[in-house]
């Protein structure tokens, strides 16, 4: 698969089907995402790969959790801003309404919605789930360096046919991963990602969330881009 085709196909999948991945598919996919740059070749990133038991209990005690007492987890890093503005509260209400629609969860159905959030920590299915974390000692320019990885396994997985879904999810959920998972007390809990198959027929997956055009995005300064090379 072209590199071009693996990132535009890239997508938030839902729900996966059973069918497994060969922990030597896993690995290749990794091996390759950490060619993922970083500042001085840091490398802060560190994976959890989880199947089988493993897999199950955690997503069990995660969900068991998150349908007790939320409120009592808290992520370690702020994922999303304290007071949303425009164009990203619009492009996050759209996100959110697109879904559900797709779901056919009406807007007033906090129990059809609540259900679907906890498939969050079921992986959506998927037979594969890897735990992302980073070296809280470190600082901000390694959040990039992760974030450059995470997308190096998304873009490495859909070359091998699979698809994945990152999820931020997980990181309300820290203290009930150490439990089982051999997280040092130093790192920070930053994602999970589902990996498998798709379900075609599953309705979610049809949902695909819009980019904004180039010209909202980005700005060109001392270049013709007008001029295409015959190389382009």
């Amino acid at each position: 698969m072209h590199v071009d085709e693996a990132i535009s196909s890239r997508k938030s999948v839902r729900r996966f089907l059973p069918t497994p991945v060969s922990a030597d598919v896993v690995r290749h996919i990794l091996e390759v995402a950490a060619r993922a740059p970083s500042g001085n070749n840091v490398q802060p990133w560190r994976v959890y790969v989880v199947g089988g038991e493993c897999r199950d209990k955690l997503c069990g005690a995660i969900v068991e959790a998150a349908s007790g007492d939320p409120d009592r987890h808290q992520p370690e890093y702020a994922y999303y801003p304290t007071s949303w503005f425009e164009p990203c509260l619009e492009r996050r209400r759209r996100c959110g309404f697109g879904l559900y629609a797709a779901l056919g969860i009406a807007r007033d159905d906090k129990d059809a919605r609540q259900r679907q959030m906890l498939r969050n920590y079921t992986f959506f299915d998927a037979p594969v789930g890897l735990i992302v974390t980073l070296d809280r000692r470190l600082n901000t320019g390694s959040f990039m360096d992760v974030g450059m990885f995470i997308q190096n396994i998304l873009v490495a997985a859909r070359a091998q046919g699979l698809h994945t879904c990152a999820q931020a999810a997980f990181a309300w959920f820290h203290k009930i991963a150490r439990e089982h998972l051999p997280m040092a007390a130093s790192e920070m809990l930053l994602c999970g990602i589902a990996l498998g198959h798709e379900d075609p027929e599953a309705p979610e997956n049809a949902f695909i969330t819009e980019r904004a055009d180039l010209s909202e995005f980005a700005s060109f300064h001392g270049c013709d881009v007008t001029a295409r090379s015959d190389a382009a």
